[in-house]
């Protein structure tokens, strides 16, 4: 299933990026013979959203290669950087548009409205949007495809401002309604690209995901049969989509254990989501073997 999800982002991920890459050309292109600043400079930005995507990509396919005797675990975190990484891009190029945006609310600038500028614009909302669309449906349960979408959204919400500014200008030539417009919106994508950022370095610093329950998980596991204490709990995740687990449980008899692994292994896959479960049962707490204690709220 794995190997099937990630032959499908393929295909997503190779769209997007050429379909990105040909509206950098004709807007670069386009930008040149109308001699617009805009045009050129939003084709520039552009070219980070097909650095993004190609990024994303890259986590992806990095994270499906198999673990070798050097990485167990493979190239799995590549999805977690490549997360991290995007976040930290966008927000640089949304802090580039604010402070061009400012200068400009300070300065306002005549701007060239012509026909063609408007024609190439609305291309950019389809590629953008249509981009967006295809990265719709796995955003919601992988960090690093939704980085990708997030990017995506977040072009095609500054090109419908430079539209709609422009549409507004023409009518009532107030010129800062295009720098504040973009300060709206590169508001917006911030609070938004803020969360992605701080959900990745969560991640990559082994911290429990945001859907897990630690407090459940530790419930769950103290009310199995036979078992008097649980301890040394962590759930981290792997990549932006495996969770792996490790625990320490006493459990004074041995009787039933490797059903009892069976059991909770499965368990803990349906109820929790969590893929990789390594578990230790021990007759009786070893306190100098593991570290008990957990601070909270940290």
């Amino acid at each position: 299933m794995h190997h099937h999800h990630s032959h499908s982002h393929n295909k997503i991920f190779f769209i997007g990026i050429l379909l990105n890459f040909i509206y950098v050309i004709v807007e670069f292109i386009f930008g040149i013979y109308l001699n617009s600043l805009s045009l050129i400079s939003d084709s520039i930005h552009n070219l980070s959203d097909v650095l993004s995507l190609i990024i994303s990509w890259l986590g992806l396919y990095f994270s499906t290669r198999k673990p070798t005797y050097k990485r167990t675990y493979g190239f799995r975190r590549a999805s977690i950087f490549s997360a991290f990484l995007n976040a930290v891009i966008l927000m640089m190029a949304i802090g580039g548009i604010l402070v061009e945006a400012i200068q400009r609310l300070l300065n306002p600038i005549s701007i060239l409205n012509t026909d063609l500028i408007w024609k190439v614009a609305m291309f950019g909302i389809l590629v953008n949007f249509g981009t967006a669309l295809l990265f719709y449906k796995d955003q919601h349960h992988d960090l690093n495809i939704k980085s990708a979408f997030l990017h995506m959204m977040a072009d095609g919400l500054i090109t419908v401002g430079v539209i709609i500014s422009a549409w507004m200008i023409s009518f009532t030539q107030f010129y800062w309604i295009d720098p504040l417009l973009s300060i709206v919106i590169s508001i917006v994508i911030l609070w938004s690209t803020w969360k992605l950022f701080y959900q990745s370095f969560n991640l990559m610093m082994d911290a429990v995901p945001e859907n897990i329950n630690l407090n459940e998980i530790k419930q769950y596991l103290e009310n199995l049969p036979g078992i008097e204490d649980v301890h040394d709990l962590h759930v981290w995740a792997m990549s932006t989509t495996e969770i792996a687990l490790t625990v320490h449980m006493v459990k004074p008899d041995h009787k039933n254990d490797d059903e009892l692994l069976i059991k909770i292994c499965r368990e803990l896959e349906t109820k929790f989501n969590i893929h990789h479960s390594t578990i230790q049962f021990e007759r009786k707490v070893a306190q100098k073997n593991c570290n008990q204690g957990v601070e909270h709220n940290v």
